[in-house]
């Protein structure tokens, strides 16, 4: 690390908005630039309010079966779930625990009876003298346990539990009416901070009867910051100290209803303050309806060229050139905004930027197919994204795809996964955003999904052919994807051949030689599917706005509903009406008001974190930021096997090497299913910026950006102007032009130094590296 000539060497720091710091010593590096950092990310606290009554609400109670009538599956299994006896973190895990184990949830109810009756020569259950059986004793307390005391001697579920097994522990009967579905009373309910209300759980039967089944289920809450279940009332929720919505989740027997939680601000505004709001489009008018029902107020608009930025930034994935930054500022025509989207939407860099985006999701591992592969499938997704392929077409070209690995692109996500089980996981969560992965071995925790489900989905896959042999990395063969006449997939837990199942549907007996896939695909893009548009329209929306209307993005579950249902309905709609065009759903959101909304916090939406009061704030991600650094001191990357002057967004295998593309995130190529990438900030990250090699060596560069400003003819004036429109986009303040000119000499021959510590002060802030 050089050190820099006197004064800068003594240079003071300048406290305020960005930190104009001497590229000097690690610690006044950290402690300045890592200080400005935490102050400028910190947007504003929590605020706490006192908690009137609470509002009890009259639920009416369905009659319950008797416990002289009880039998394991209806009764017994659900009170283990109750009570967490099978939950992962005791019986339910793999090996269970001290011995004895049950499926997680109580999804097998074969091994759930032999584990608890049979098993270990009886010694749980004691049908001769009931109440020492082995399963109450642990279960009250008597007898030392593990899981501690779960309901006491006098309690119904000990009642519940004896009567059973005097009755000798009966199964439920085959004719007994089975369990169609689970609803929760109220399904909506709005309360005031610290105030309770009472969820019961109503179970519907084949036979058309109900019954209350709360005492049953287990209740869950999606956040307990704003509402939280009683660890002693049954059923019973109350409201925290926070403002937001939340979900209740019920579960019973694998069923799974949610009861919406909303806690509004106090004093809300005047419906007038709503009214007055702007509406460009149909977006608006539903997020200024959710923060109405919030007593939530939108931030102010964005400025002119951080709107510029941010369109820029979320439509192609690169900063605008000064140039392109003062001619949209001086552009006054009515409509400018729209224009620029439009004119973004036709640059070439949008291609490489959405596919680099998908590129994280289907990017094949090349020590698994090869890099010729890997290329090929890059170049397809480039070539998708340019000509605007639909995306129901994208779609159907990528999952019924066939013939040769060095010609097709889309079939090598087949060559990736070539387990059918595999791509099953892969192809529910990237394009239905149904995460049906841990439903491989038992029933999904949070959602309805079985073993059936899984793999019955999987089954589509079953008929992929394939050329014998996998080709060995780097120099390996071709290989031909075709479709077989028949196909076999076994059921990992019951050894049975399993046919084709879209999600809740029934099994599907496809004749000989037809490609399920195409059956897979026709259900998929039907305008009923409850998920494909939804989870495309989600993904887009939470790469422009910075976060998902569900989030995860690809976990679309009950129990993880959007913030905005009817938002997320109406984009998912106007995507399938739009003929599944990307561009016109990105056009539709980024013309919206809501899009232009500063970042910048208010009193009444300093807690709002998922309702889109204002603009989110999130790092570029590595390609953008490499890319950006390159353009702003003009220098170039070299890339391995990437053409003299390639960026960062053109590179299509993540084997490039390079250091800061790491430090910044690259997804993990053996992670399957593929997420999106985390965009965390971290330590190494800030240090990377402020004191790599790489980067002081582009700063000190002789013909790069520094180099030339310094030798140019411009005063420093402007040239402070100049480095505030390369990184920020933006003209300096007033302040800020003085601050930053004190540390220029008077020599305007001499001002190399304290150019280069102008651009490494800059890059080194969070206004630069975030999007805004």
């Amino acid at each position: 690390m050089r050190y820099l000539p006197h004064p800068f060497r003594r240079m003071p720091r300048l406290i305020g908005r960005h930190c104009l710091i001497a590229r000097q010593s690690l610690s006044l590096r950290v402690l300045a630039v890592v200080g400005v950092f935490l102050v400028t990310m910190g947007l504003g606290g929590f605020s706490t309010r006192s908690s009137p009554a609470a509002n009890d609400v009259a639920i009416s109670k369905q009659s319950a079966a008797s416990p002289s009538d009880a039998t394991f599956e209806a009764d017994i299994q659900p009170l283990l779930t109750r009570h967490g006896c099978n939950s992962g973190a005791c019986h339910g895990k793999a090996r269970g625990q001290n011995g004895f184990a049950l499926s997680l949830l109580g999804f097998d109810s074969e091994f759930d009876y032999t584990s608890l009756v049979q098993s270990a020569r009886g010694r749980r259950i004691s049908v001769s003298v009931p109440h020492q059986s082995a399963l109450l004793r642990k279960a009250t307390g008597q007898v030392p346990h593990g899981g501690g005391k779960r309901f006491d001697v006098d309690s119904p579920h000990y009642d519940l539990l004896l009567q059973w097994i005097q009755a000798g522990t009966p199964r439920t009967p085959s004719d007994r009416p089975t369990l169609v579905g689970v609803t929760v009373t109220p399904q909506r309910q709005t309360l005031k901070s610290g105030e309770t209300f009472l969820v019961r759980a109503i179970a519907a039967f084949s036979d058309g009867s109900q019954r209350d089944v709360s005492e049953m289920a287990a209740f869950q809450s999606g956040d307990i910051t704003v509402a939280k279940v009683s660890a002693d009332v049954q059923g019973e929720v109350q409201a925290g100290m926070l403002t937001g919505e939340t979900t209740i989740m019920a579960r019973y027997m694998g069923q799974i209803a949610v009861c919406s939680v909303t806690i509004p601000l106090p004093e809300p505004p005047p419906d007038e303050a709503y009214a007055a709001l702007p509406r460009k489009n149909e977006i608006d008018e539903l997020v200024w309806k959710k923060l109405q029902l919030l007593g939530i107020l939108p931030a102010e608009m964005a400025s002119e060229s951080t709107f510029h930025r941010r369109a820029y930034l979320r439509v192609i994935g690169r900063l605008p050139t000064p140039q392109e930054t003062c001619e949209f500022l001086a552009d006054t025509r009515p409509g400018k905004r729209e224009r620029l989207v439009d004119d973004l939407l036709e640059r070439p860099e949008y291609a490489d930027f959405w596919a680099n985006k998908w590129a994280d999701l289907l990017r094949p591992n090349p020590f698994r197919t090869g890099m010729k592969t890997v290329w090929v499938l890059h170049s397809w997704l480039r070539n998708a994204f340019r000509v605007d392929m639909p995306y129901d077409q994208f779609v159907r070209e990528l999952l019924t795809a066939k013939g040769s690995s060095y010609r097709q692109g889309a079939m090598i996500i087949f060559r990736d996964r070539p387990d059918t089980v595999e791509i099953g996981a892969s192809v529910s969560q990237i394009f239905l955003g149904v995460r049906l992965e841990c439903a491989k071995c038992h029933h999904h925790p949070f959602e309805v999904w079985s073993q059936e489900d899984f793999f019955g989905f999987a089954a589509f896959f079953s008929r992929v052919g394939r050329t014998e042999g996998l080709s060995q990395p780097i120099s390996g063969q071709e290989e031909i994807l075709f479709v077989r006449r028949e196909g076999k997939l076994v059921h990992d837990r019951t050894g049975e051949n399993v046919e084709p199942q879209v999600l809740k549907g029934t099994p599907l007996h496809l004749a000989p030689g037809v490609d399920p896939r195409e059956t897979l695909v026709d259900w998929m893009t039907e305008p009923s599917n409850p998920y494909f548009a939804r989870v495309m329209a989600n993904r887009v929306w939470a790469e422009l706005m910075g976060r998902g209307l569900i989030d995860p993005i690809d976990d679309i579950r009950t129990s993880n509903p959007a913030s905005n249902e009817p938002l997320l309905d109406f984009l998912a709609e106007d995507f399938r009406n739009g003929g599944y065009s990307i561009k016109k759903l990105i056009r539709k959101i980024t013309t919206s008001h809501v899009f232009g909304l500063s970042s910048k916090p208010t009193e009444r939406n300093a807690n709002d974190y998922r309702n889109f009061s204002r603009y989110y704030r999130q790092r570029m991600r590595a390609e953008i930021l490499l890319d950006a650094v390159n353009d702003i001191l003009k220098t170039e990357e070299e890339f391995a096997a990437m053409a003299p002057g390639s960026r960062a967004m053109q590179v299509w295998t993540h084997r490039t090497p390079s250091i800061f593309l790491d430090t910044f995130g690259r997804p993990d190529l053996n992670q399957d299913p593929p997420c999106e990438r985390t965009v965390d900030t971290t330590t190494p990250q800030i240090l990377h910026l402020m004191n790599s090699p790489q980067v002081d060596q582009k700063l000190s560069l002789a013909n790069g950006r520094a180099a030339q400003l310094a030798q140019s003819d411009l005063p420093n004036s402007q040239i402070v102007d100049e480095a505030y429109l390369l990184v920020y986009n933006r003209l300096p303040t007033l302040d800020e032009s003085q601050d930053a000119l004190t540390y220029f000499p008077t020599d305007p021959t001499d001002r190399s130094a304290a150019v280069e510590n102008l651009f490494w002060s800059l890059l080194s802030t969070p206004e630069f590296f975030f999007v805004d």
